[in-house]
């Protein structure tokens, strides 16, 4: 019996000795799951939790009391299932007062932790707390710009970017020739669709104003479904209303038109730019990106020569009836349109930017590009058995706006939140540039960019008219007049041009199957006289009298007869519409797209000097230098009083000007990150 006794006593001590390792067992373990949690937190709030690790580095030997006084360590999953099994097979009261104080590690979801708020731990995994998510966000991207930088210079510069140069610089032509199309088309396309004062100015205007808003739209989307994609539908937009705006007869549809082509533009432009500094190193940006910038003068050499080559020739066009026309001038329209689908073919076979995946969280997609771009110019300059050695590279945490809808939700209802995020980029976008960190920049860019849009994109609109007036005074300068002349029974069936008649008297003469151009009639009269199928641009009858004369099948419309007095006089079918421009002198037009074409020419030596020298003599001096220039050029063209003169001033302004918007180009870039420079 008193072995059987003290048999038992021993026992029950030690089943009271085990318990008591289990509970001082679950005391530690809910310690740790409390430091741990906290350390979760922390890491989202970027607190420094160096105090938890060096518990931790206490905590790794506090367990369990051996028999011998000591202490083993309990993270082995051997001694947690033998502490598990042994010290909880038995159950008395005892164990009432631990209920409820420790129920396992928690699980992600599990919603609870020793010792934090459940809601808590779930707003700091789910990222609920926006600022500790966008300071880890921010923390990334300066990560990835230091690591991306290196992984550049690893691929190095080579055969892969050169083909990204031409294919982005075929983009870049494409929206370079839309922009001077307005400036070329204006003398011939105001006579065609009857356009006033008021009306050339507005469309000189939309081409701009939907640049403005394309730039503005644009950037969010680069950001959202990647900047290659944004490139193609940007200049599919563009081709496509280039190409319908060369087929539309009214004012309104081709003012519309060419607005949506703006559109397009606006956000191509500065995607382009960005979309190829992703693959440049720093030491290459700026003068690659110089020499991007040649392809829009390109764009505009190829504009000046189609319009020299095509719009002076009047034969070229058709029409059906006086509701439809299709002069030459449309012709080029739709010439000009070619660039752009060449652009898309040649787009449509290159990559998105690693950097946008990288941005996004896609790491595999990414470094399979960078692999591709190594591998490319590796090949290219001989040496193809070297190795892409970046095995992982850093992303950026992303937020997933459906991460609380459910997967049974509506199609519409998801489409509709990923509608509203890419709005709240835009409009974050938008409100990052204006920040304290970027306001002095931002305004001071749109002061620069302002400034050199007005003065360039002005005096290309402007200066075909210019010349075109010059031509007109040129023109009157070598006008006939002729006073008090009698003319009876006379049939003119051959062109007038260039005359003033005055005091004139007409009896009984007929005017058939003629043009009439630049001709005036003041105080004269004209009794029993017979019109028929005439054609007139700038001619006007000034204080006559029309007695007992028929017009039959003219474009002699009131607005013609000014001042004047019909008595007995008949007008019967006349023309409709507005007929093509009164250019007299065809070698005038000729030398008006000539001129335009010598202009744009002339950008190319400055755009050589300026991408050699870019990165010597610097961004800013490049672009203060510059400007002085062009400005003083510019200021000595409003006293241009021949053409000569004129068009020496003018080819000295574009090419002084080209090295101001490669420096505007460059520094735009470079100040900006990448997720915020195409919203200028």
């Amino acid at each position: 019996m008193d072995d059987d006794g003290r048999y038992r006593d021993g026992r029950s001590d030690f089943i009271r000795g085990a318990k008591d390792i289990a509970k001082v067992a679950k005391k530690q373990v809910g310690k740790k799951v409390g430091r741990g949690v906290d350390k979760m937190a922390d890491e989202y709030v970027k607190r420094s939790y160096k105090r938890f690790e060096e518990e931790d580095d206490d905590d790794d030997y506090a367990g369990v009391p051996s028999n011998d006084g000591g202490y083993y360590r309990n993270d082995s999953r051997a001694n947690d299932d033998e502490g598990h099994s042994d010290s909880t097979e038995g159950h008395d009261e005892d164990d009432e007062i631990y209920e409820g104080e420790y129920q396992g590690i928690p699980r992600a979801d599990s919603g609870k932790t020793g010792g934090m708020d459940g809601m808590g731990v779930a707003e700091a995994q789910q990222f609920r707390d926006l600022s500790a998510f966008e300071g880890e966000v921010r923390k990334d991207r300066e990560e990835l710009a230091q690591q991306y930088e290196t992984i550049l210079q690893e691929c190095g510069h080579g055969k892969f970017q050169w083909t990204l140069y031409f294919v982005l610089g075929l983009a870049l032509m494409a929206d370079g020739v839309e922009i001077f199309v307005v400036g070329f088309v204006l003398p011939s396309a105001e006579k065609d669709m009857c356009l006033s004062e008021p009306n050339k100015g507005m469309l000189g205007l939309i081409v701009y104003l939907g640049m403005m808003v394309g730039a503005f739209v644009w950037g969010g989307l680069a950001d959202r479904i990647g900047r290659r994609q944004t490139l193609l539908i940007s200049l599919s937009i563009n081709s496509v209303f280039a190409f319908f705006s060369s087929f539309v007869q009214g004012y309104s549809s081709f003012l519309f038109c060419r607005l949506a082509s703006g559109v397009g533009i606006g956000g191509s432009i500065p995607i382009v730019f960005s979309y190829y500094s992703e693959f440049l190193a720093q030491e290459k940006r700026g003068e690659h990106l110089s020499w991007l910038c040649m392809f829009w003068m390109i764009g505009g050499i190829y504009a000046s020569a189609m319009a020299w080559a095509i719009i002076p020739h009047y034969g070229w066009s058709f029409q059906m009836g006086s509701a439809y026309q299709f002069h030459s001038w449309r012709v080029f329209v739709l010439v000009c349109a070619f660039p752009s689908v060449a652009a898309i073919s040649a787009l449509s076979t290159m990559p998105e930017s690693p950097r946008f995946y990288l941005e996004n969280g896609k790491h595999d997609e990414a470094w399979m590009i960078l692999k591709q771009v190594h591998d490319t110019n590796m090949r290219a300059k001989g040496y193809p058995e070297r190795v892409f050695s970046v095995t992982t590279i850093k992303t950026v945490k992303q937020f997933d706006e459906l991460m609380n809808m459910s997967d049974t939700a509506a199609w519409h209802q998801k489409w509709r939140l990923k509608l509203a995020a890419v709005f709240h980029q835009v409009w974050n976008n938008f409100q990052t540039i204006f920040s304290p960190e970027y306001r002095r920049t931002t305004y001071m860019m749109m002061a620069v960019w302002f400034s050199m849009s007005f003065s360039y994109y002005g005096l290309t609109v402007w200066f075909p008219d210019m010349i075109k007036y010059l031509q007109k005074q040129e023109y009157a300068s070598r006008t006939k007049v002729f006073v008090k002349e009698r003319v009876e029974h006379v049939t003119f069936n051959f062109t007038l041009e260039n005359q003033v008649h005055r005091q004139g008297q007409y009896f009984n003469d007929k005017f058939m199957n003629m043009k009439l151009r630049s001709m005036v009639f003041e105080d004269s009269l004209f009794e029993e006289c017979f019109f028929e199928d005439i054609t007139s641009s700038n001619t006007f009858f000034k204080n006559c009298t029309f007695i007992s004369t028929l017009f039959y099948n003219t474009d002699l419309f009131k607005y013609r007869l000014i001042n004047s007095k019909l008595i007995n006089s008949t007008f019967l079918h006349n023309k409709e519409g507005c007929l093509l421009s009164d250019i007299s002198d065809e070698n005038n037009a000729y030398m008006v797209y000539f001129v335009s074409f010598l202009g744009t020419l002339a950008v190319l030596p400055g755009n050589i000097v300026s991408a050699l020298l870019m990165d010597k003599i610097g961004r800013l001096r490049m672009l203060a230098g510059s400007s002085v220039i062009s400005c003083v050029s510019c200021f000595f063209l409003s006293f241009g009083n021949s053409e000569s003169a004129m068009i020496a001033l003018y080819c000295l302004f574009g090419g002084i000007s080209i090295a101001s918007w490669n420096s505007l180009d460059v520094l735009t870039v470079e100040l900006y990150p990448s997720h915020k420079r195409w919203v200028i």
